[in-house]
């Protein structure tokens, strides 16, 4: 028997299982998809129906005639938009600070930063509320995006990066005269790209799915974003499931654009930020 035959046999195994377990995932996303061309009768049917004998787009005509579809989506990337500017802003000049400047208590300051990972958010929702609620910043789209301005996640990944960006760039650029803010932005963010990237895409994914917070935030129906939006489609006693599926199919293709392009930012990304100090 050749040498290679058991090499070969194993791949040719490990191909086969994760093929098949790479099927057994994207059956849900195929459902969907199938349910949003069905018509009300088609739904129930045994045997199920994966490809529909009279597809329609019956469902993704309701979808905006229920309920302003398009200011929904609207809100949802402007949402989305500025929570990713916020947190990239914010948490990369934490970041920097706790990289590359020396200050008292820094390490006890980093390690609170760390401690709020543990948090869970449901936690922290009710007095976050109080206190949006006490600058009257409820059913506004500030107090939607005020808790975007600290990420712990964000903050550690950024700075494990920045650690690894030598000390010499820095000291160049205050012999030539540099300042703080100009080697935050002429210097690291330039050579921090790749992290960077990594955390606006996760902060991206996380906004544009977030239904929790923007529930509570946001009343007002001319200001709801795409999931809270999605939710009212979610009858008492019955669902538009064809409906439902093709809602949510439309709000997931702008967050599967932007995954898809960016997707190779994240090995490196994520591989860099976890280096051991």
């Amino acid at each position: 028997m050749d040498r290679g035959t058991p090499v070969r046999l194993r791949a040719a195994m490990f191909y086969l299982v994760a093929t098949a377990f790479a099927i057994f995932l994207i059956l849900p996303f195929l459902w969907m998809l199938s349910t949003s061309f069905k018509s009300a009768g088609a739904l129930m049917v045994i045997p199920i129906q994966w490809f529909p004998r009279a597809p329609t787009l019956a469902a993704y005509a309701e979808i905006f005639a229920i309920f302003p579809f398009g200011l929904a989506l609207r809100n949802s990337v402007y949402v989305a938009a500025m929570t990713v500017t916020i947190t990239v802003l914010s948490c990369s000049m934490a970041a920097f600070a706790f990289a590359k400047l020396r200050f008292r208590g820094k390490e006890v300051l980093f390690a609170s930063v760390l401690a709020t990972l543990m948090i869970p958010q449901q936690v922290t929702i009710i007095p976050l509320f109080l206190v949006m609620r006490s600058m009257g910043l409820i059913n506004t789209f500030t107090g939607l995006l005020a808790p975007s301005v600290f990420n712990g996640f964000a903050i550690f990944l950024l700075r494990q990066h920045m650690r690894t960006i030598p000390n010499d760039y820095l000291d160049a650029a205050r012999i030539d005269g540099a300042s703080l803010p100009q080697m935050y932005m002429s210097v690291v963010m330039p050579m921090s790209v790749t992290s960077v990237a990594t955390v606006a895409v996760l902060t991206l994914m996380q906004a544009w799915n977030d239904y929790f917070w923007p529930l509570i935030v946001l009343t007002k129906e001319r200001m709801m974003t795409l999931n809270v939006a999605l939710s009212r489609l979610n009858g008492q006693y019955s669902t538009d499931y064809a409906t439902l599926m093709a809602g949510s199919l439309l709000s997931m293709i702008p967050i599967i654009l932007v995954y898809a392009a960016a997707q190779r930012y994240f090995a490196s990304g994520i591989h860099v930020g976890g280096v051991k100090e």
